[in-house]
């Protein structure tokens, strides 16, 4: 007969025994993903949100259990909005880390500069938010994806919408404001190439760089007040929409011509952060909106966000939460997170249901470039309390199909050739 002692032994032996015959790396199934959000400053407000919403979809899908077994983990530096510094958090994300996926991205500058990471490691790297168009075209690289509108689709979409103003309000002369970097130069240079495809007509009365992220913008408003432009396009984002806005309007700037900014302009930061201050009549569009489209999926979406962080989404959040379900779809056709070159082939061409996308339309990846298609709304602010602190939405709106938006193949054969 076995002492108790004795007893106790075989058990440990057994446990012992147990340990050491499962697999290294069996008891959790993990798909890590790095990402890279500025989290303080004039941007902070992106990070935030974007790794609320990122970790929203987390929760739903692990909840659920997870991907074929795998849970789903997110870690998240602050970029700083540092091209320099998030390549160094990037290689270590990969080196030390070991995530299966590079992911997130504010600032255009930082999605070049962290672009080269992925293709030197050959680790997929999902944009969100970041726009430069370059990205998906002459720097386009086969690990890079993105999940939210790049520059020349709001660009297309913007002119468009000017060459249907022509026909109601009558206009002539343009002029451009916005940083200066890749992300504000291809929104300036894309809008007069559709304008001219589109057959536009118009004058160029002014151009305006200054830096990201600028303290002060009243020379350039004294400036444009002086040039008199019927149009005035706006290439700023985030903090420097608000601050540019704040600035001109004790200067009259809105009354004097229609201030227009199709792709980061109609972000929700604006609306909340100036509440009644903000100016109606300005046209302008994102790539996320709280009140279109108005469909149970976009209601549901930011009724979630809203109970869980107790403040209305910017447009960035949608990014982040579209980019965590893209991850989680390629992984459940491919079986695994570790086998890179079939991911890569899964998100070519993957469609996704998204918040964004209104009735009858569902957003894909396009396969050669390896950018979302999607439909795109511009609005005009008019009264709308229903998203305190806000007191004005976007409202009016037009919207332009998706397919319509695309850069043609003649655009980015010029593109590559430069």
């Amino acid at each position: 007969m076995l002492t108790r002692k004795s007893c106790l032994w075989v058990t440990l032996a057994l446990l012992v025994s147990l340990v050491l015959s499962f697999p290294a790396g069996a008891e959790e199934k993990i798909i890590k993903i790095g990402s890279l959000y500025p989290m303080t400053g004039r941007p902070g407000i992106y990070g935030l949100d974007s790794v609320d919403a990122a970790q929203m979809a987390i929760d739903e899908i692990n909840s659920k259990g997870g991907v074929n077994g795998y849970k789903i983990e997110l870690i998240n530096t602050d970029s700083k909005a540092k091209p320099d510094y998030s390549v160094m958090v990037a290689k270590r994300y990969i080196t030390q880390d070991k995530v299966h996926f590079l992911f997130g991205v504010v600032s255009s500058a930082v999605g070049l500069a962290v672009t080269e990471v992925s293709k030197q490691h050959k680790k997929i790297f999902i944009g969100t938010d970041h726009a430069s168009t370059q990205l998906t075209t002459d720097k386009l690289q086969p690990y890079y994806f993105r999940v939210s509108n790049n520059t020349f689709q709001s660009m297309a979409a913007g002119a468009k919408y000017l060459k249907e103003l022509k026909e109601t309000k009558p206009w002539a002369t343009i002029a451009y404001i916005g940083p200066d970097y890749a992300y504000g130069h291809d929104q300036w240079n894309e809008l007069k190439y559709n304008l001219d495809r589109f057959g536009v007509k118009y004058k160029v009365v002014g151009e305006y760089w200054p830096k990201l992220f600028a303290p002060d913008y009243t020379a350039f408003i004294s400036t444009i007040i002086n040039e008199k432009p019927d149009i005035l396009v706006a290439g700023f984002w985030g903090g420097d929409t608000v601050a540019f806005i704040k600035q001109a309007q004790p200067y009259g700037l809105f009354s004097k011509t229609l201030y227009f900014s199709p792709d980061g302009g109609g972000n929700y930061e604006l609306m909340s952060a100036m509440g009644a201050d903000l100016p109606e009549g300005l046209v302008l569009s994102g790539r996320h909106h709280n009140n279109w489209p108005d469909t149970a999926l976009n209601r549901e979406y930011v009724d979630k966000f809203f109970k869980r962080t107790g403040r209305y989404p910017t447009y960035a959040a949608e990014g982040a939460y579209t980019g965590i379900y893209a991850i989680a779809e390629a992984v459940k056709k491919v079986g695994n997170p570790n086998d890179t070159e079939a991911l890569v082939k899964a998100f070519e061409g993957l469609k996704i249901k998204l918040p964004e996308d209104p009735e009858g339309f569902t957003s894909y990846i396009d396969p050669k470039s390896h950018q979302i298609v999607q439909e795109q709304a511009i609005g005009v602010t008019v009264p709308n309390d229903k998203f305190p602190p806000a007191k004005l939405m976007l409202g009016k709106w037009k919207v332009y199909k998706a397919e319509d938006l695309l850069p043609p193949a003649d655009y980015i054969e010029q593109l590559k050739k430069k």
